[in-house]
């Protein structure tokens, strides 16, 4: 018998899907032909696992060992395969690939889980094709409603229902999905760091604390098309200017409010070289440790440019649950217990009543959302081993006791 693979083997299967040849970096957006060959991926691999892959009415895929409908709510553990435009090879499938490893140790070894176990791998987490964050679970939660969800359009107009449609699915399924959220007792997500408190320490890999609050808000700043070559500068309304005073005030008002900012993504018309645009919309990200001044950082920029945005998305602070928090901390040896200010489909499951972890695998250099994010492979193997532990701890025969487990595990 062969030996279980490990996370990297698995990454390896998919390492050129969606892989730009000029950028070396991962396109893998929602409902496209790499999304399709990534959910082929999972359900191959999960089935080979002997694990039952089913899918809830967003289209997250559920691999479950065990039945939740017969044996009750189970311990999900995974995270996402999409990807940021020219994201990093970690971000998400590591979670997913030390899931997929982790339950094939445990099979391996003869493990007999006490509850069910499951393997998820959410859709649509970066939000980088239709611009809404988490949209898999927060359709599944009811967090943002089907009718949002399928009214979001990507950069070339293709709404979201029109994307389903066209990878052969029915938008009118689409919602929220009250049973499939039934099945899960506890969700423990496994993450690559996106920072890098890990490295200067000798910890492999952290658990999770809290999401700091954050938002994406739209800026739409008008102007007048023109000649570039011909219209006095005295006679130009040119929409640039704002975008650049935007870009500025962004960054010195979160500077003074501890917050970060960052204007990541433009549209300009009609985006010619000679040609002084029409209109130019930015797009503002801003997170930090306080949720007063994150909210507060808009207004501010409002009030500064004469425009009013358009709040695309907004999460507050998130808690994971503070007692399976310090449990899995002691069970793996004392590791830290980080906070961060990344999104995740855990903060949201974490805010809708499933009592939720997560795992950081540390980043030597802290990049990520960039095709030089990294981890190394002895920091993946920890993780595995850290998740296996965790799987054990949690569906093992000791939490079937009464008053073993946290939240719903118990």
């Amino acid at each position: 018998m062969s030996a279980p693979p490990g996370a990297l083997t698995l990454l390896d299967e998919i390492a050129r899907v969606g892989r730009s040849a000029q950028t070396g970096g991962y396109r893998r957006f929602a409902w496209t032909a790499a999304d399709h060959v990534l959910r082929e991926w999972f359900a191959a691999r999960a089935s080979g696992l002997g694990l039952e892959v089913t899918e809830d009415r967003v289209g997250n895929q559920w691999a479950w060992w065990g039945d939740p409908d017969a044996d009750g709510p189970g311990v999900v553990t995974g995270s996402h395969l999409d990807s940021v435009p020219d994201g990093g090879a970690y971000d998400g499938p590591l979670g997913v690939a030390s899931s997929l490893a982790a339950v094939a140790r445990l099979r391996a070894e003869g493990f007999e889980p006490a509850r069910p176990v499951a393997v998820a791998n959410f859709v649509d987490e970066e939000g980088a094709r239709f611009g809404v964050a988490c949209a898999g679970s927060r359709v599944l939660t009811g967090a943002m409603s089907a009718e949002h969800a399928l009214g979001l359009r990507d950069a070339d107009g293709v709404s979201a229902a029109e994307a389903l449609r066209a990878a052969g699915r029915d938008p009118a399924a689409v919602g929220r999905d009250d049973e499939t959220l039934a099945r899960v007792a506890t969700f423990v997500e496994l993450h690559v760091e996106q920072g890098r408190h890990l490295a200067d320490t000798p910890h492999a890999v952290a658990v999770g604390s809290s999401i700091w609050p954050h938002g994406r808000w739209r800026f739409d700043l008008e102007g007048e098309a023109n000649h570039a070559g011909t219209t006095r500068l005295v006679d130009r309304r040119d929409p640039m200017l704002d975008l650049a005073a935007l870009v500025l005030a962004a960054r010195e008002v979160a500077e003074a409010t501890g917050c970060v900012a960052t204007v990541g993504k433009v549209a300009v018309l009609p985006n010619g070289v000679n040609a002084i645009p029409s209109s130019v919309t930015g797009w503002l990200d801003a997170r930090g440790p306080d949720e007063d001044a994150v909210r507060a950082l808009v207004p501010e920029l409002e009030r500064r440019l004469g425009v009013a945005a358009t709040t695309e998305s907004f999460t507050a602070d998130t808690r994971f649950d503070p007692d399976l928090a310090a449990r899995l901390a002691a069970l793996l040896g004392g590791v830290p217990v980080i906070g961060t200010g990344a999104g995740h489909d855990a903060g949201v499951l974490a805010t809708h009543g499933v009592p939720t972890a997560m795992l950081f695998v540390r980043n030597p250099t802290g990049v990520s959302h960039s095709p030089a994010e990294h981890a190394e492979a002895d920091d993946c193997e920890a993780g595995v081993d850290a998740l296996v532990d965790v799987l054990r701890e949690l569906a093992g025969p000791a939490a079937a006791r009464p008053g073993a487990g946290p939240g719903r595990v118990s």
